[in-house]
């Protein structure tokens, strides 16, 4: 199961800094991950100070969509 970041986010970076695959991408008013390529290892759910990230079987539907879309568009937080 991908992790999903929900719109609680408030863009700090402190999951695309610790996240090991490089799964994390910068969209307008958000962090979003790429299901494609997150491992689900938990990493940027525990770094989360705003807890706005989890399991997509915790998540909305509307956040899992939005982050699959968004992932695929906005770019690489690493980049």
């Amino acid at each position: 199961m991908p992790s999903v970041i929900s719109d609680s986010c408030v863009k700090c970076g402190a999951c695309a800094s610790i996240c090991p695959v490089s799964a994390m991408h910068v969209a307008a008013t958000q962090y979003v991950i790429n299901p494609d390529v997150c491992i689900d290892c938990g990493a940027c759910i525990a770094e989360c100070p705003q807890e706005a990230i989890s399991t997509d079987a915790e998540a909305t539907p509307e956040a899992i969509k939005f982050n699959a879309e968004q992932s695929k568009v906005c770019p690489n937080a690493e980049d």
